[in-house]
C-alpha cells in the first residue's frame, strides 16, 4: 500500500498504514497446525477465556471455526480494569477429515482440537501411455 502523506512529514506514521494489520494477516490469536499419524491437530492460545462460557467449535463444508468471547471486570479500591473482546478463526480441514469424531479439550489456556483423518490413497505419479495412430 503505497501511502499519499509525505514520509518527512509525520515519520512513522505511514510505515503504519503500510502494515497488514488491521485489514490483512493479522490474526488475535496464535494457532499452530500438524497433521500426525492419522489425524489432524490444532492447537489455539486462549489464555483467560472460559472454555464452558465463551469458546465454540464448529465444522461446516470442510472448515473448522474457532471462535471465542470474553469478558472480564477487576474492581479495587480507587480503580477498575475491564478487558473484552471476541475474535474467530476458520481453517480448512484436510481431506478424508471425520468431522463427526471431531475432539476438542482445553488446559492452561490452550484449546486442543483433534480432527480424525480417514487414509485416502494418495495421489502419486502415474505414468500415461503413449499411444500410435
Amino acid at each position: 500500500m503505497t501511502s499519499l502523506l509525505p514520509r518527512t512529514m509525520f515519520p512513522g506514521l505511514t510505515e503504519w498504514f503500510d502494515e497488514a494489520w488491521p485489514f490483512g494477516e493479522h490474526n488475535p490469536v496464535r494457532i499452530e497446525e500438524a497433521a500426525e499419524e492419522g489425524k489432524y491437530v490444532l492447537r489455539a492460545e486462549l489464555p483467560g477465556f472460559d472454555p464452558e462460557k465463551g469458546v465454540h467449535v464448529a465444522t461446516e463444508n470442510g472448515l473448522l471455526t474457532i471462535s471465542a468471547q470474553r469478558e472480564a471486570r477487576t474492581e479495587a479500591k480507587g480503580r477498575s480494569e475491564f478487558r473484552y473482546g471476541s475474535f474467530s478463526r476458520t481453517v480448512r480441514l484436510p481431506k478424508g477429515a471425520e468431522a463427526a469424531k471431531i475432539a476438542a479439550t482445553y488446559h492452561n489456556g490452550i484449546l486442543e482440537v483433534t480432527v480424525p483423518v480417514a487414509k485416502t490413497e494418495a495421489a502419486g505419479q502415474v505414468e500415461i501411455p503413449i499411444t500410435k495412430d
